[in-house]
């Protein structure tokens, strides 16, 4: 049986009695009116009349209103004492509305008996008792109409009849407690889930989290093989960005059920969408060492290769040393399981990183041949093959077969992501070589691409050309630029830290000076170089503070001294001052959140 809260569908539950007859239902109408001008005697009198032929909680609700503001109490108390005398089908809400009338004189003896009597007249059945609800929600009682839903619930058997609406009451009235236990209880049902945590979100963050987080580790405690508990707790620990936490509590419930490692691999892809390497390898690798024979063994063997991939890429300057192992890594994986449609991607993983990182070119092309073939009825797949071989003969300096492979790719997927990413290559191709005017044409198209990732590229980048282009219509300036940032991507680090250091001297007063510095401080990053980086930040800091890129390089420089320097008072410093300079940055959340960190509050 399911129960609803009978305020939602309040004329098909609370009408009591015959059907009101046709000169009633226009009496009520009238009534009605009268009620909503305020012209609450003449309300009443046609109330008095709807009432004679069917009793409705609206209507008597309305009528000893209505009695009460035209100040005929004395008339609205012998009514309800005629009500009341005798047991009839509607009596408890005449004694709410009794025990209503005599708040007026704060008698609180009185009032209690009248709601009291309600109860207990509504323990005659499960109806009285949801109408009683209702009565006392409508006249501002909370409390009594969490015990009138006690009393269906107790009827009923069922221990989770009514959640939905005792949580909302026992929020109302501050008891946390309870109303977590009835979240708790109506997280079982899985078409609530959703409005569960939707209720939830608006405690993170506030000074009630660490009650959630608590009453969540207790319940896993208390019972832990009920999965929706530990769900609820991921759930929660995922928003906070504790990915190792989570990680712990899907592996514990992984044992105890064994779930086939479907959640651990669930968690590991949602930690490696949110750049947390680590947490996701280790999640895939407990998949794949855990269930060798599931279906998952293919795709989590070779995230957890991905996962590791991109720890190693994002630790500067990049160890070759490392990059061998994960080439050696994916070989074994593709020897042991083959290469088909679950792991051809771990072929175009070991062609980017002979390319880009080993600069063995011509042996990533081999590789991406051999995955074109392998891969041939993939038309996605193989597009993707395309662009990336249109990377690595730029990388060779070899422009035109890599326009040739994106305009393929913009053909093949025209209205699709990888057209648009296709042809945005293709923009930064003519945007490299100083063709600005074309390249812009195309970034104006992409601004209209249905990715945003996509779209907001082809913004910055046709910002930065317009910007740059407009008062030095000569454009040596962008040509020089446009040309370094060809090198960054060949990945010729020195000679583009070379380049970007004459062109810094050179045109010291153009519109690009922090461009410039910008560019050199992140290229000095990947090389390790944390002091040069530091200085070019604070360069545009003091120099540039107030344009563009001044929020970029506080913040910047702040997660250097909290990540790589581990100056904590340093970093809390810089944070600050972005927090005060710079309020209206998309960096204000994160500095925050790193500051508080930082100073030792608990974020939970």
């Amino acid at each position: 049986m399911k129960y609803r809260f009978v305020h939602i569908v309040l004329t098909s539950i609370l009408m009591l009695g015959v059907s009101v007859v046709v000169r009633g239902q226009s009496a009520a109408d009238l009534a009605d009116e009268y009620y909503k001008k305020d012209e609450f005697d003449k309300a009443a009198n046609e109330y008095a009349r709807v009432l004679k032929n069917g009793v409705s909680w609206p209507t008597a609700y309305r009528y000893i209103t209505s009695l009460t503001k035209a100040n005929k109490v004395d008339e609205a108390e012998k009514y309800l004492k005629r009500q009341t005398r005798n047991e009839n089908e509607n009596t408890h809400l005449f004694e709410i509305l009794a025990g209503q009338l005599a708040a007026r004189s704060n008698d609180s003896l009185e009032i209690a008996r009248h709601f009291a009597a309600a109860l207990k007249n509504a323990q005659k059945s499960i109806v009285r008792a949801e109408q009683s609800a209702v009565a006392f929600s409508d006249i501002g009682e909370p409390k009594w109409a969490i015990m009138a839903l006690n009393v269906a619930r107790e009827q009923t058997q069922d221990p989770s009849a009514y959640s939905e609406e005792l949580a909302s009451l026992y929020r109302a009235t501050g008891q946390n407690d309870k109303w977590l236990n009835e979240l708790f209880t109506l997280n079982r049902i899985p078409e609530k889930k959703e409005k569960v945590m939707g209720a939830l979100q608006g405690v993170i963050n506030t000074k009630e989290e660490e009650m959630l987080e608590k009453a969540l580790y207790t319940r896993v405690q208390q019972e832990p093989n009920e999965l929706s508990y530990t769900e609820l707790l991921t759930w929660y620990l995922v928003q906070k960005q504790k990915f190792s936490r989570a990680l712990l509590q899907e592996k514990a419930i992984d044992k105890r059920l064994k779930l086939n490692g479907s959640r651990v691999y669930d968690l590991g892809t949602i930690a490696l969408n949110n750049k947390e390497f680590k947490t996701a390898a280790d999640a895939f690798d407990f998949v794949a060492s855990n269930y060798p024979q599931g279906q998952l063994y293919p795709f989590a063997r070779r995230l957890t290769i991905q996962a590791r991939e991109e720890q190693v890429k994002n630790v500067y300057p990049v160890d070759t040393s490392e990059i061998r192992k994960l080439i050696a890594s994916y070989q074994s994986m593709l020897q042991e399981i083959g290469s088909n449609a679950k792991t051809l991607e771990a072929l175009r993983s070991t062609a980017n990183l002979y390319a880009n990182y080993l600069d063995q070119k011509d042996t990533a092309l081999t590789v991406l041949d051999l995955a074109i073939d392998l891969g041939k009825t993939d038309r996605n797949f193989v597009d993707k093959c395309k662009l990336d071989k249109g990377d690595i003969y730029l990388l060779k300096n070899e422009p035109w077969e890599s326009t040739l492979l994106y305009s393929q790719v913009e053909k093949s997927q025209r209205e699709e992501q990888l057209g648009h990413e296709a042809k945005l290559k293709n923009a930064k191709l003519h945007y490299y070589s100083g063709n600005f005017a074309l390249a812009k044409d195309i970034l104006n198209i992409l601004k209209l691409a249905t990715s945003r990732e996509i779209a907001n590229d082809a913004e910055q980048l046709g910002l930065l050309i317009q910007d740059n282009t407009e008062m030095d219509t000569s454009g040596v300036a962008m040509r020089e630029y446009a040309a370094i940032e060809l090198m960054l991507f060949q990945n010729k680090l020195h000679e583009a830290v070379k380049a970007l250091t004459e062109m810094q001297k050179k045109h010291s007063s153009h519109m690009l000076a922090d461009e410039v510095f910008w560019l050199r401080a992140n290229t000095y990053l990947k090389q390790g170089k944390t002091d040069e980086a530091m200085e070019d930040l604070k360069q545009i800091t003091a120099a540039h503070g107030s344009d563009i890129l001044g929020d970029d390089a506080l913040f910047l420089q702040g997660k250097i001294f909290e990540e790589r320097k581990k100056d904590k008072a340093q970093a809390m410093a810089i944070y600050q001052k972005l927090l005060t300079d710079h309020s209206g940055s998309i960096y204000v959340a994160e500095a925050r959140k790193r500051f508080r960190a930082l100073r030792g509050d608990v974020l939970n």
